[in-house]
């Protein structure tokens, strides 16, 4: 039976899967050996809020949870994800969640933002350009001045390329690449833990 698309299943989803790699998230951060547990609490605060507000737009939904992350969690990724739920609050003003914008609402979570448009002398094509107009949401043009930006070129190429090289799957270079361009991805276990997040969600959308 295909999952309703709503904040509180896709939520709800993630908080599953983050509890069944819990340990494992403990065990990936090297300073508090408690990243887990904090993802599981970050994430149960969440379902619990959307799931209040139901009724209410997708946009005063991701807005109510980013204050409740915000008010009664109090480690670094709560404050990183109540911030990037006030950010998806933002996007989805006025958009009703659709299965063509679960990938924004992943870009929201994880803190990718689009570039600010800047002057490119060469566009980039093939595979990689296409992915990073995935990442970005830029799309693709021959118009000078509104290409692929270089340094998320860079960024997003080579992880994807040396996920490649260790022999990943395309998923999972596809969320190397994805966590390289995120803020979350800065720290091993934190890019861990926003692999999750994003593979989940991203999962979801093929149970509609």
């Amino acid at each position: 039976m295909a999952n309703e698309l709503n904040l509180s299943n896709i939520f709800g989803s993630v908080t599953q899967q983050l509890a069944q790699k819990q340990e494992t998230l403990n065990e990936a951060d090297d300073y508090n050996h408690n990243h887990g547990d904090h993802m599981v609490q970050i994430f149960n605060l969440i379902q619990g809020a959307v799931s209040q507000k139901q009724d209410q737009p997708v946009a005063e939904q991701l807005g109510y949870a980013s204050k409740v992350v915000k008010e009664q969690a109090n480690s670094g990724s709560a404050a990183l994800y109540a911030q990037n739920l006030s950010n998806a609050a933002q996007k989805f003003s006025g958009s009703e969640l659709k299965p063509d914008m679960l990938g924004t609402l992943v870009q929201s979570l994880l803190g990718v933002e689009k570039p600010q448009p800047a002057p490119q002398p060469k566009q980039t094509g093939g595979f990689l350009g296409s992915l990073l107009s995935s990442l970005t949401g830029k799309k693709q043009t021959s118009q000078q001045g509104q290409g692929l930006d270089l340094n998320d070129l860079l960024q997003v190429g080579m992880a994807f390329y040396q996920s490649k090289q260790e022999g990943d799957n395309n998923t999972q270079a596809i969320m190397d690449a994805l966590m390289a361009a995120s803020p979350i991805g800065q720290s091993a276990h934190r890019a861990q833990s926003g692999s999750v997040v994003a593979s989940t969600i991203l999962d979801f959308a093929k149970s509609l």
